[in-house]
């Protein structure tokens, strides 16, 4: 089933379609229990695919039929189950969905609302009957599937029943771990920061704006655009030091430079709620210089140093000097976020990691290289290749986690379809022959309370 992924720009879309075309919103195209599936929703959402260019050969309106009425069918039945998704939920992915599309229209909001020609207040509104479903959906199909397992016997089984010339080929993947040095910023550097910092709230206090200070000096790429603002923070969301401050101010007060992981900030409140806030912040980081730089190299250098004479193994080093919070305790080795293992497709690296492997063999460890982290922050690191396997078509002995997801993936969509099954029985389900004419819908769909196609 597709509409899980399903992102906000199919969201806009069909908020705005009608508008920009004119097209009257009519016609009922389909009835699952409570809930209504419109025709202008399947045009609507078919018309979002064509616009990601997403749409795979053969993919018809009809198909988004389905997936439709699988959807109102998760709503219906999370419904009757009392299964609900609260109001902060729907509010925060609508926030985080509309910042995503903000920032991809060059962080103005305004460009927001003049390209689809309605207030961000209106277009949240009419997204937040869509974003309901989603979520409601996404979270009663979750609740079919949780906690489902597969044994080694179900994978075995499964892997013997691909033929062999349907196997996946799997490209060059690789195992690495990592030793990180940041390097240390100069009290010069955080003494200019800070000054900086004061000097701009003195100015904000005398009359400037703090929007428009945050637009010209911020470093934060998430808010520097939009005035430096974030709207319904709640406990949790920042680092403990921002939030330690801004919980504690009052309304368009301005802090002193308050120090965290990503800098230094200034932070003024606007509005409290409660435990949730509306602020503004300006984000200055201290600058380093070539010197901050050599000597953090040259402090790897001799780790990379100690390691090869057998003064310090590998485990120590990550162990005792390497300030990657994440992979220090665990001799420095990397997970692969997407997989949940060990392993990296070669062509999938970032150029920096990338760089660093391409030429080692297993076991061997890289000279001290620059990269940036998901934070952009500046820093070395020495990069041992754990592993490398090349291409070839997937087995069980080197691909045993790849398959074992797959096969998982197949019971639970199996276990899925059952549930459509047993539900779509027990479910007033009708649907309008006349706006899909030529669509012949899914077995499924088509039981004793279904009347229609």
């Amino acid at each position: 089933m597709r509409f899980t992924s399903s992102i906000i720009a199919i969201f806009i879309y069909s908020i705005s379609f009608a508008q920009q075309t004119g097209t009257v919103v009519e016609g009922v195209a389909a009835v699952v229990g409570a809930n209504i599936v419109l025709k202008s929703e399947v045009d609507l959402q078919y018309e979002g695919y064509l616009r990601q260019g997403t749409i795979a050969p053969g993919f018809s309106k009809c198909q988004v039929l389905e997936e439709l009425l699988f959807q109102k069918l998760l709503v219906h039945h999370a419904e009757l189950d009392s299964i609900e998704v609260s109001d902060d939920e729907v509010d925060g992915n609508m926030d985080r969905r509309l910042q995503q599309l903000i920032a991809q229209m060059g962080g103005d909001s305004k460009k927001l609302e003049e390209y689809y020609n309605k207030s961000i207040i209106e277009i949240k509104e009419e997204m937040r009957p869509l974003m309901k479903d989603q979520l409601t959906a996404q979270r009663m199909q979750y609740l079919i599937t949780e906690g489902m397992e597969i044994t080694p016997t179900e994978v075995q089984e499964f892997y013997n029943k691909i033929p062999l010339d349907s196997l996946p080929l799997i490209n060059t993947e690789v195992e690495m771990s990592q030793i990180v040095k940041y390097p240390e910023v100069s009290k010069e550097a955080e003494l200019a920061t800070i000054e900086k910092l004061e000097g701009l709230k003195e100015r904000i206090e005398n009359g400037s704006s703090f929007a428009s200070m945050a637009i010209i000096y911020s470093e934060d790429p998430g808010s520097s655009k939009n005035g430096g603002e974030y709207k319904g923070i709640k406990r949790g969301q920042f680092v403990k030091e921002f939030e330690a401050v801004a919980f504690n101010l009052q309304k368009n007060e301005v802090s002193d430079p308050v120090k965290t992981e990503f800098g230094y900030h200034i932070i003024q409140l606007l509005e409290k709620r409660g435990e949730e806030l509306d602020l503004r912040h300006i984000l200055i980081k201290p600058k380093l210089e070539q010197e901050d730089l050599d000597e953090a190299e040259s402090f790897l250098d001799s780790i990379l140093v100690a390691i090869n004479a057998g003064e310090l193994t590998w485990d120590e080093a990550a162990k005792n000097f390497s300030e990657d919070k994440e992979t220090k305790f665990n001799g420095g080795s990397l997970s692969n976020l997407e997989t949940g293992n060990a392993k990296f497709e070669l062509s999938e690296l970032d150029r920096f990691m990338y760089n660093a492997v391409k030429d080692l063999l297993p076991n061997q460890i890289s000279d001290p290289v620059f990269f940036r982290d998901n934070m952009d922050k500046e820093a070395f690191r020495l990069v041992r290749l754990d592993k490398k396997v090349e291409p070839h078509k997937a087995n069980l002995e080197e691909d045993y986690q790849r398959i074992k997801g797959f096969a998982l993936q197949k019971k639970q969509a199996e276990a899925v379809q059952d549930w459509i099954k047993e539900k779509a029985g027990e479910t007033y389900i009708k649907i309008t022959p006349s706006y899909f004419p030529d669509c012949q819908v899914n077995e499924l769909w088509i039981n004793k309370n279904t009347s229609g196609l």
